[in-house]
């Protein structure tokens, strides 16, 4: 595979849901391995939020990445507020 080919590669975690895309890796200098990968995260159409994971943390690359970790969104995303709306009949 090509560096080329690697980047907007969808990214799986280990449940199968859609993280992201690969944005970017980080190489180590001295040896050429890349370390860690920079994942675009999959959260809304102006979102630019990306998260690092270290490269022994993917289990298979192909058409898809599939990483042997789950990735929570949860703790990046905002709870949505309850809101209660109450009607006074006539």
């Amino acid at each position: 595979m090509r560096a080329k080919q690697f980047f907007g590669i969808t990214v799986l975690d280990k449940n199968v849901n859609e993280v992201g895309k690969i944005e970017d890796v980080e190489i180590d200098t001295e040896t050429g391995a890349v370390t860690t990968i920079i994942i675009s995260l999959k959260k809304g159409i102006l979102s630019n939020d990306s998260i690092e994971v270290d490269f022994d943390k993917i289990e298979t690359i192909g058409d898809y990445i599939l990483l042997n970790t789950e990735i929570s969104k949860d703790d990046d995303e905002e709870e949505a507020e309850q809101v209660t709306v109450e009607v006074e009949e006539e």
